[in-house]
């Protein structure tokens, strides 16, 4: 069996409607009774109260729902405490503004039944954009290399037993999944079919901030774990591809090229960051 480990800092918004599509899951019944633990880490809002509310429904559905109110505001450390309480070897890790359709979870649980160790994700699909300049980056986010091939696991990455035995704690660093993901070689990583929605920020100025959080995020693991660098399988962006874009969608590209120049502003590299909505 196996347990979703759900990070989440102020998500009263969206920590209701991302538990109801995980209850929603196709699961076939077993002897074991598969469980989510929702680590609140420094919420001042209802993301606990609203968490608690569907454990009588979790139980309804035959799952065990734990929440944890952790008083510190940090992810890698919620990740930490969410790990110390699961009770099975298999993780499956979503960020609390993912909404899974329901064969997801089960073909994850499908495909990390293996000995040898594996890294999965679903089928990403980039949620729609209220803001016209956000839905112009989504157009160009969703064809970048990095998106249409390998497994990016953006908001939703899941490893077996054996793959989680690859590193301990998690380190306190800026990008989780980067460093989860490059534990695994390519051939260790694997896709499923069925889809689930994450969203991008709304808005020029949370574009380039998260833009440039994620650029820190991988030069601080190129820095502390060069090792893992081996199983980077990045594609390049390409100057053909990079002019076939900007024929065909000559506005996306320039929000996409401008978020990306914006984001190495110098100011950028030490701030502090939070989701923008």
């Amino acid at each position: 069996m196996f347990s979703v480990l759900i990070p989440a800092n102020n998500e009263s918004d969206q920590i209701g409607t991302c538990l109801q599509a995980i209850l929603a899951s196709d699961l076939v019944s077993g002897t074991d009774i598969p469980e989510i633990i929702v680590m609140a880490n420094g919420c001042s809002d209802r993301t606990v109260a609203i968490a608690q509310e569907a454990e009588t429904l979790a139980w309804e559905k035959g799952w065990r729902l734990t929440v944890l109110d952790l008083p510190e505001g940090n992810k890698l450390r919620a990740l930490n405490a969410g790990d110390g309480v699961a009770q099975f070897g298999t993780r499956i890790y979503l960020d609390a503004d993912v909404v899974v359709s329901p064969q997801v979870i089960p073909l994850l649980h499908k495909v990390l039944a293996v000995d040898a160790p594996r890294y999965a994700s679903g089928t990403l699909v980039v949620a729609p954009c209220r803001t016209w300049i956000s839905r112009a980056y989504r157009r160009i986010y969703l064809r970048v290399p990095f998106i249409t091939r390998g497994v990016p696991g953006c908001g939703l990455f899941a490893v077996n037993a054996t793959g989680r035995a690859r590193w301990g704690a998690f380190p306190d660093i800026i990008s989780d999944d980067t460093f989860v993901r490059l534990q695994f070689t390519p051939d260790e990583r694997v896709a499923v079919s069925a889809p689930y929605e994450w969203p991008i920020v709304e808005g020029f100025t949370n574009l380039v901030k998260v833009r440039a959080r994620q650029d820190r995020g991988v030069q601080e693991i190129a820095a502390k774990y060069p090792a893992l660098l081996q199983n980077d399988d990045k594609p390049a962006f390409g100057k053909w591809r990079a002019l076939k874009m900007a024929i065909s969608d000559p506005v996306g590209f320039a929000v996409y090229a401008g978020v990306a120049l914006a984001s190495r502003r110098k100011h950028l590299q030490n701030q502090t960051w939070s989701r923008g909505r």
